[in-house]
């Protein structure tokens, strides 16, 4: 028998992770801000790699190449280097670096299942001028970039990067590059990027909320804003490019930038910002995906990078472009980079053939009878717990009570979204549901939704959907006659961000849905993170139990087959 070709992929930006795969197959994956309890931690990458070397059982010794990211630009971020550190990786393993969207590019196309594709990157940056290999000949670069010096280089970054993917390899068909803020500018001042789509959306995420990696607040905000209250454009068009303009900074109020102290008081104000900021984003990319198409057409396309986390951007793009095909990375933030870099080194560096990926996001490791039991155990003295023959029907019984139950499943999802293995799931008919574990449990503001996860067989039987979406990725309009039943998973406009589920991708989870449903007569739950306020998700045993302990508002936690209590 062959010995087995294992690529170790690691991501060193925000967000760090590695992920391990296996004649071409992921096998685990993880995240740093899962080990650590440190959301958006990255940078060194010792524990997510002893992480996934433990998982599989190998060693440095049974890998063939290691692939990762860099975002290093040591002109102008010399502190990246030291926080880095020194690295647990052997000198003597074969190593390749590559550049910030063409890691992004690879986890599009390793996971996609598609043979044929286009594929766009859109995010806050990417990686230096001077750093980016796959700038060639056939990169439609804008005549301001190709003129600039050598040691000016440093300074302009990708903001966006559009690829080919036919036969195996990966095409680079147009790169923008945006310069880095030599001076701060109002309410852009967060923005470090001239003319980037996906700071722009970070910098009004900062102005509202006084707080870094807000942007999937600012989209949940959005629809309690209302139309027409800022009607300027914040964007020119021209040349297939996107840029800011500057002149209705001004438009907005300089004291309540950054004052969150001030929300509740002038929360309508910061709706309608986020509403409009909301409008213009969406507009913005469809010009761009428009003026890609034309370029390059194609049936078919991946999308990644952090501004593909916008569910109701992407809900827009589907409608609003010429692409029959979408596939949304799951993990389209810089935690996807690490999944990127190893199909870099599966289809590029060792030029073997791709192997369709599953559609799976379960990556993490599964934990042992043993390890429940003994942390069962050692806390006896605070819960109750027994091990259910039937517990997927004990655990549909109690949602159809009332009761809200944490869910800890098998592996951990990779990826910002909680899709039935970490999960906190509630009965979506409550009225009182989303205020309840906004307040109770997640601690956080009453505005923020929670997604439905449906049967898929179901889906169009409650939502205006045309699409699968199994990654909580897309939003769709709840039908009318359905939003007064399910209103714990309805946002203000009428939307939801829906999970569909199948038996194929998620048994367990598929189970546990169907038997509600026979009970309830709705094949849906409200699924949110199994987590807390800035919290990662939960990774391990010990951290679900102890979180269960602490949220004394929940009412249940199943773990495997145990179903615990507290006493």
């Amino acid at each position: 028998m062959a010995k087995p070709v294992y690529i170790l992929g690691t991501g060193l930006s925000h967000d760090g992770s590695s992920c391990l795969l296996k004649d071409g197959k992921i096998v685990v994956a993880i995240e740093k801000e899962r080990i650590t309890k440190k959301k958006h931690d990255g940078a060194n990458d010792d524990l997510t790699i002893n992480y996934c070397l433990d998982a599989e059982g190998i060693t440095f010794k049974d890998i063939s190449l290691v692939v990762e990211e860099n975002t290093l630009n040591p002109q102008l971020r010399p502190e990246d280097i030291i926080a880095r550190g020194k690295r647990i990786i052997p000198d003597d393993i074969p190593r390749v670096c590559i550049s910030h969207h063409l890691a992004h590019a690879y986890s599009a196309v390793g996971c996609a299942p598609f043979d044929q594709m286009a594929v766009m990157v859109i995010d806050g940056e990417g990686s230096s001028l001077d750093t980016c290999i796959d700038i060639n000949q056939n990169s439609v670069l804008p005549e301001e970039i190709k003129s600039i010096a050598p040691n000016e280089r440093y300074l302009f970054w990708e903001k966006m990067s559009y690829y080919h993917y036919k036969d195996g390899i990966l095409q680079t068909v147009f790169k923008d590059f945006s310069e880095w803020y030599r001076s701060e500018r109002n309410i852009l001042s967060y923005n470090k990027m001239e003319h980037s789509l996906g700071e722009f959306y970070d910098s009004i995420s900062y102005y509202v909320f006084n707080e870094d990696f807000c942007a999937g607040k600012l989209m949940g905000l959005a629809p309690f804003g209302r139309p027409n209250i800022f009607n300027f454009e914040a964007f020119e068009y021209h040349d297939n490019r996107v840029f800011i303009k500057t002149d209705w900074i001004n438009n907005f109020d300089p004291y309540l930038g950054s004052k969150y102290q001030c929300f509740s008081e002038y929360f309508q104000y910061y709706a309608d910002v986020a509403y409009w900021a909301q409008r213009q984003l969406e507009k913005a990319l469809s010009y761009i995906f428009n003026a890609c198409y034309d370029m390059m057409p194609s049936e078919n396309i991946g999308y990644a990078g952090g501004v593909a986390l916008n569910a109701v951007a992407n809900a827009y793009l589907l409608k609003n472009t010429r692409y029959s095909n979408f596939y949304f990375q799951p993990a389209a933030g810089d935690n996807g980079l690490a999944i990127g870099c190893c199909y870099y080194g599966w289809l590029k560096v060792l030029e073997r053939e791709k192997i369709k990926h599953n559609a799976s996001t379960y990556f993490g490791r599964t934990y042992q009878e043993n390890d429940i039991k003994m942390c069962l155990s050692d806390r006896s003295s605070k819960i109750n717990y027994y091990r259910g023959e039937n517990y997927i029907l004990d655990t549909a019984k109690l949602l159809n009570d009332g009761k809200t139950i944490a869910w800890f499943q098998d592996g951990s999802e990779f990826g910002p979204r909680a899709l039935g293995h970490r999960s906190i799931l509630a009965d979506p008919r409550r009225k009182d549901i989303k205020n309840f574990i906004n307040r109770k449990i997640k601690s956080r503001e009453d505005f923020r939704p929670f997604a439905p996860s449906v049967l898929l067989e179901d889906s169009t039987m409650y939502f205006d959907c045309t699409t699968e979406s199994p990654y909580m990725i897309l939003v769709a309009q709840t039908k009318d006659e359905w939003q007064k039943t399910i209103p714990g998973v309805v946002h203000k406009d009428g939307s939801a961000r829906i999970q569909t589920v199948t038996k194929d991708l998620n048994n367990k989870y598929y189970q546990l849905i169907t038997e509600f449903k026979k009970l309830s007569g709705v094949s849906i739950l409200l699924n949110t993170s199994f987590n807390g306020r800035g919290m990662p998700i939960v990774e391990t045993v010990e951290d679900a139990v102890e979180f269960f302990i602490k949220a004394k508002e929940l009412d249940a936690l199943v773990i495997q087959d145990y179903i615990i209590t507290r006493k």
